[in-house]
């Protein structure tokens, strides 16, 4: 599903040089990571004009932030997809159970506490036994609960190791475009904005860690004595971060949206009527319940905030892409299972290459505004799969031929722009 909203006040980005593109990313979770990083390989492919790991800038929120993160450190969502989907990269080894690892060390520190507050709950009954609630039972024991079931250093750790090799780096000061991620203070509430200013100097691995802190499945992170979690909970992705630094256009990517049983599962299940109760969501129970509950919450916001951009910054060309409401396959999927990765991978893969393909004339006009142009021959394959587009694996590189292939890339980025500023003038005039 493709939310278009073109500029009204477009100006000319010849008259500056090449377009200012803004890639925001929103969070998801595993899953909702994994069917970003196909929408993003099928912009790659079917975009010609458009380099995802040379934009003006990203922003990132929880499972996005990642992807931001990567592609402002240039690794392309080839390599992304190596990494995480074939499993074939000489650059990163990744294992699942990395990001699903018990949060022991809480678990026994909440453990620890549990004789002071027996002690002290049984010196409140003692004392005024009247006065005893099954509620206040509730409130003394609840510190027992650990915040996370899972242990998020270890993904901070995985992020720190390739952000620091091959030439890329863990420091929002020293990429070449602007990278933002954000979280959100616990005590507070209020969002923080790493890569911004006071915040630069937070490692990147770190901050991506502090973004991806879904509460209930990963503890708060500490940042600077404060509690850090999901950058989700204020807003969806965070677009304004990018609007406002006045580029051409911008990019979003929002992995969750509510399933729409009513419309029938995508691989050709029945809607919901009356005759066919049993595809209800309520019979998934809590879980279901919640996820089309949260899912709602987040998309309806984040269309708010849309409708209310394009009236904002009338001059920004804004495109978002989501998975179709009736997708029952990855709305299912289980959202800790990275077994379904690549499945999920290709499904986004095609639903964006689909979505570009039918809003291509509604496209075509704004893209080749911003200089980008639809590769029809990518859009027409129907046969054509997120593996296909992966060049044969290259060969193995160690760390010096990695920064060396890395400096050439860069040199051939620097000559290539200075091309595009006298062919922009020459349109001018």
């Amino acid at each position: 599903m493709l939310s278009l909203h073109p500029a009204r006040k477009r100006g000319n980005p010849s008259s500056r040089g090449p377009a200012r593109i803004g890639l925001a990313i929103a969070g998801g979770g595993p899953i909702g990571g994994m069917y970003e990083l196909g929408a993003l390989r099928a912009l790659d492919e079917a975009l010609d004009g458009l380099d995802l790991t040379d934009l003006d800038s990203y922003v990132g929120v929880s499972s996005g932030a990642f992807l931001a993160a990567g592609l402002a450190n240039r690794l392309s969502t080839e390599q992304m997809c190596r990494i995480f989907i074939t499993g074939d990269s000489d650059d990163a080894r990744f294992r699942a159970d990395t990001f699903l690892r018990p949060a022991l060390f809480e678990y026994l520190q909440r453990a620890a506490s549990l004789p002071r507050l027996t002690l002290d709950w049984w010196r409140s009954v003692l004392l005024d036994p009247l006065d005893v609630r099954w509620s206040d039972l509730i409130n003394r024991f609840g510190g027992l609960v650990p915040t996370g079931l899972f242990d998020n250093a270890e993904v901070e750790r995985f992020l720190r190791d390739i952000f620091t090799r091959r030439g890329r780096s863990n420091d929002f000061r020293e990429l070449d475009a602007k990278l933002f991620v954000v979280a959100v203070e616990l005590d507070s509430g209020e969002p923080v904005l790493f890569g911004g200013e006071g915040w630069e100097d937070v490692p990147i691995s770190r901050a991506v860690q502090a973004s991806a802190a879904l509460p209930g499945l990963y503890p708060p992170v500490e940042v600077r004595g404060r509690h850090l979690v999901d950058g989700a909970l204020r807003r969806t992705m965070h677009a304004s971060v990018l609007l406002e630094r006045d580029i051409d256009l911008l990019i979003g990517i929002n992995p969750l949206v509510p399933f729409n049983a009513g419309l029938g599962d995508a691989r050709g299940g029945a809607p919901v009527d009356d005759d066919n109760d049993g595809q209800r969501l309520v019979h998934g129970g809590l879980p279901a319940v919640l996820s089309q509950t949260f899912r709602t919450l987040l998309q309806s916001r984040m269309h708010v905030g849309l409708a209310r951009y394009a009236q904002q910054y009338p001059d920004i060309d804004q495109v978002v892409f989501e998975p179709n409401a009736r997708d029952g396959e990855l709305f299912h999927t289980n959202a800790f299972s990275f077994a379904a990765r690549r499945r999920v991978c290709q499904l986004a893969w095609r639903n964006t290459v689909d979505d570009l393909r039918r809003r291509a004339s509604d496209l075509r006009p704004m893209l080749a505004a911003n200089g980008i142009r639809l590769r029809d021959e990518v859009l027409e394959d129907d046969d054509r799969t997120l593996l296909d587009g992966l060049a044969r694996r290259p060969p193995r590189s160690t760390e010096t031929t990695a920064k060396l292939r890395r400096a050439l890339d860069a040199t051939e980025r620097v000559i290539a722009r200075r091309d595009k500023r006298p062919r922009a003038r020459a349109r001018e005039r």
